[in-house]
């Protein structure tokens, strides 16, 4: 079989997309009010909720479309970071019902998005010639 980069780089563009635009139409549909919760808690201001919500949505579109993905994977990265930071990090190494790691889909976002930092797009992405390609 044909090793197709590009193609897996497509499919794992759409995949992390597609999985984090729910959480930005959740928030559309639901507001933001829990973001902002958290952000008070730990004595940040609540607007960047916002942040959160437009990150959630526009950098999940940018991916999808393929359009100056290395620039929206270090804002996606970005929010990862601080998201897991503030809500999953207590307790680090605790495991589910199942077995699996409780941590395991923020790490996927996380993770999935710092690859996208260093592999761009691929050519089966909208925009291929800029450095945020």
């Amino acid at each position: 079989m044909k090793r197709n980069i590009d193609a897996g780089l497509l499919i794992f563009r759409l995949t992390l997309g597609i999985l984090m635009l729910m959480h930005g139409i959740h928030k559309l549909i639901n507001g933001v009010d829990g973001i902002k919760g958290m952000l008070a808690e730990v004595g940040l201001p609540g607007f960047l909720a916002y942040g959160v919500h437009l990150c959630e949505t526009i950098a999940a579109l940018l991916l999808i479309v393929g359009f100056r993905t290395r620039l929206a994977a270090v804002a996606y990265t970005g929010v990862m970071v601080v998201a897991f930071l503030m809500a999953h990090i207590d307790p680090l190494f605790a495991l589910g019902k199942s077995g699996a790691w409780l941590h395991e889909g923020i790490a996927l976002f996380l993770f999935g998005g710092l690859g996208l930092i260093f592999t761009g797009g691929g050519k089966y992405a909208l925009s291929t010639n800029n450095q945020w390609d």
